[in-house]
């Protein structure tokens, strides 16, 4: 079950609970609701391994795009290789090869860049992402929390716990962007 269901069978529960008659308290079943609870700890955690699975492709893409410029630029040298020694082919072959070695790293720079922008939009997504979730679970467990006295112990718990993990995961976020900041290629590079 999605970690939206599950809220949406908490609000559920909580609109469709018994009142008490002179009063503005709810009856709710505590046992069906620390279930709900039980399974958002459980559905969570897939959430942000989505997100960990992102930044995986980001990581395999940045790769094959290196290992395509490489092979470019070997190929690049191997055509220049080839060429025979009479003095105007080899001038001309070496000028080709310039251009296809300039080519190539015009390309491996276009394609560092693409995906460096490709990575950072996936993970941008994946933080929005992620932070709706947070923010759309701590704004049901509050609503929750207001309606549901009883619970109030488990429910606070339930929100530290949402709390620390947006934060573990924003800070995890920061230090893996900075890193992937370090790789960009270099102007002389």
């Amino acid at each position: 079950m999605s970690v939206r269901e599950t809220l949406d069978k908490i609000e559920n529960m909580v609109v469709g609970a018994s009142r008490l008659p002179f009063t503005e308290k709810t009856l709710i079943n505590d046992n069906e609701l620390v279930h709900y609870v039980e399974e958002l700890r459980n559905d969570l955690p897939k959430e942000l391994n989505k997100a960990d699975e992102i930044m995986r492709t980001r990581e395999k893409i940045i790769k094959e795009a290196e290992e395509e410029a490489e092979d470019i630029k070997r190929k690049a040298k191997e055509y220049a290789e080839r060429i025979t020694d009479e003095q105007e082919v080899v001038r001309e072959a070496r000028e080709k090869a310039r251009a296809i070695v300039q080519q190539a790293q015009d390309q491996e720079k276009e394609i560092m860049e693409r995906t460096q922008a490709n990575a950072t939009q996936l993970q941008s997504n994946a933080d929005a992402y992620a932070n709706q979730v947070f923010d759309q679970l701590i704004s049901h467990v509050n609503g929750t929390f207001q309606g549901v006295r009883q619970a109030e112990a488990g429910l606070q718990q339930a929100l530290n716990v949402l709390q620390q993990a947006k934060a573990q995961m924003n800070q995890q976020a920061a230090r893996q962007q900075q890193q992937g900041q370090q790789f960009l290629p270099t102007q002389g590079e």
